[in-house]
């Protein structure tokens, strides 16, 4: 084999090891691409799920807001009842000062 023909052969050899590393690559990238694609719908899924608990956890926390038992409907009435007398007492107070 002459100089000439050593180095071809070289050549060709690193080609191919350049080609075969480049399809190793490119199933690597592809593998990548899918694996982020795939990540990325997980998030969406749980972003969907944790903003839905969300929901829940305010319309929960609203309902326990708004729920009434009978102590408190009580308590809130005679609450609402002193506030009406302090009002009278003060209207009356007002009235007499005229």
């Amino acid at each position: 084999m002459t100089e000439s023909e050593k180095a071809i052969a070289t050549f060709q050899t690193r080609v191919r090891d350049l080609i075969h590393r480049f399809q190793e690559l490119k199933k690597e990238n592809e593998e990548l691409y899918a694996m982020v694609d795939k990540n990325e719908q997980d998030i969406k899924m749980l972003r969907a799920g944790l903003e839905q608990k969300d929901r829940d956890y305010q319309s929960l926390k609203m309902a326990r807001m708004i729920e009434i038992s009978d102590g408190d409907l009580q308590g809130a009435k005679d609450r609402l009842a002193k506030l009406i007398r302090d009002v009278n007492k003060c209207i009356a107070i007002l009235s007499d000062e005229k």
